[in-house]
């Protein structure tokens, strides 16, 4: 299951760099699935779809801190436990319901994103 940042973030940065995979951007920034990883060029996505790994994206939030759900892996091959939530303030780094994966799953992802 991926992380995900709630409202309540405080907007601190102090999850930003602890991300192994680059997933966490601040509020209003665009983001490219490039950014710090090995993937370049037309890539497909966890999903089955195609996209341009260094094209820039729109914001997933203007007001807080947010992680780019295809990106997060949990921490799964870097950590024990996800770090933006082990060093989070106000535990707003939660589990995202709506992207349930399985340790397999993250661990590919992982692969996938460093070229493994």
């Amino acid at each position: 299951m991926a992380i995900k940042i709630t409202d309540e973030c405080i907007n601190c940065d102090a999850c930003i760099s602890e991300c192994p995979n680059n997933a966490i951007y601040e509020p209003d920034s665009e983001w490219a699935y490039a950014d710090e990883t090995s993937l370049s060029g037309t890539i497909t996505l966890p999903n089955g779809e195609e996209a341009d790994a260094d094209e820039m994206n729109e914001p997933l939030s203007d007001e807080f801190y947010f992680i780019v759900t295809d990106k997060c892996t949990e921490c799964k091959g870097f950590h024990d436990e996800p770090q933006c939530a082990s060093v989070c303030p106000v535990d707003c780094c939660v589990p995202d319901e709506d992207h349930e994966e399985t340790e397999e799953q993250l661990l590919a992802k992982k692969a996938w994103l460093h070229g493994e």
